[in-house]
């Protein structure tokens, strides 16, 4: 991490930013359900195989026929995110951890929202393309009103057939309400979604932590694998600080940037499963 000030020295400590980047990670959906990766190069490639090594059984004595795994790449460029936060001088010279933190959860929600909206909704340039505008992804039809997880168990065979394995689901807080309402039985005032043994108040569904995001779409559950949906971050997250542009009122712009995009391998291993409309 990096803290530039323009036309002046640092007036918040170099560990405030760290206080942008840790946030993020824990208020954005995209880095609780999949799987973070750090680069610094540009661009990132990622390897897929495209086909394996062939083998088979061979006489004792008998010599093997040496083969070739083919492998393609999907290249993925970060793109870079920002939040911009107006703070007091003194707020901005408080040397106590509490404003430091409280004007770095400011600017990481920003930056949050913006990664958690490009993964589930389809973005233009330059966001980076996320589920939603994914080709490949399975898909799982369910009624206008859940009654059952067979859209469930379709969705996780579906990943499975592909190689992944569903970890987490993500929906639209208004998506989960009537999951969460279900009972096991008509006429019972048990559940039907069990709770998260480690995460109080976190629903589960056939094993798999329940995650509530606005900016999934209602009426949609993304099934995530969580192995294989790579969030790709470009080391050098910055956080810049200017006294410039709010001079006269004594005021400073504090403002951060962190570079992210997503990499799905294998886009059969994700699924959405989307209800049917009323």
């Amino acid at each position: 991490m990096t803290l530039n000030s323009a036309n002046a020295g640092p007036i918040l400590p170099v560990e405030y930013g760290k206080l942008v980047s840790k946030p993020v990670e824990a208020l954005s959906a995209a880095f609780l359900v999949g799987t973070q990766v750090n680069t610094s190069a540009h661009t990132y490639k990622v390897p897929i195989l495209a086909s394996d090594v062939p083998a088979g059984a061979v006489a004792e004595g008998a010599e093997i026929t040496p083969g070739d795994a083919v492998f393609t790449e999907l290249n993925v460029t970060p793109a870079k995110f920002a939040g911009l936060s107006i703070v007091s001088r003194e707020v901005a010279d408080d040397s106590n951890p509490s404003a430091s933190t409280e004007v770095g959860k400011s600017i990481a929600r920003q930056i949050a929202h913006s990664v958690d909206h490009a993964l589930f909704n389809v973005m233009s340039a330059p966001n980076p393309a996320g589920l939603a505008a994914l080709s490949g992804i399975s898909e799982v039809d369910a009624p206008a009103a859940f009654t059952d997880l067979d859209p469930f168990h379709e969705a996780i065979s579906l990943s499975e057939a592909a190689g992944g394995n569903i970890t987490a689901w993500v929906a639209n807080p208004s998506t989960l309400l009537p999951l969460n309402q279900l009972k096991d039985a008509e006429g019972s005032a048990r559940n039907l979604l069990n709770a998260a043994p480690t995460e109080a108040g976190r629903s589960t569904i056939l094993g798999r932590a329940v995650f509530a995001s606005s900016h999934v779409p209602d009426g949609i559950v993304y099934g995530i694998s969580g192995e294989d949906l790579q969030i790709v971050v470009r080391e050098g997250t910055r956080l810049d600080i200017d006294n410039s542009a709010y001079f006269s009122s004594d005021r400073v712009g504090v403002r951060g940037t962190m570079r992210v995009a997503f990499a799905v391998p294998v886009p059969a291993t994700q699924v959405r499963i989307t209800q049917a409309a009323e």
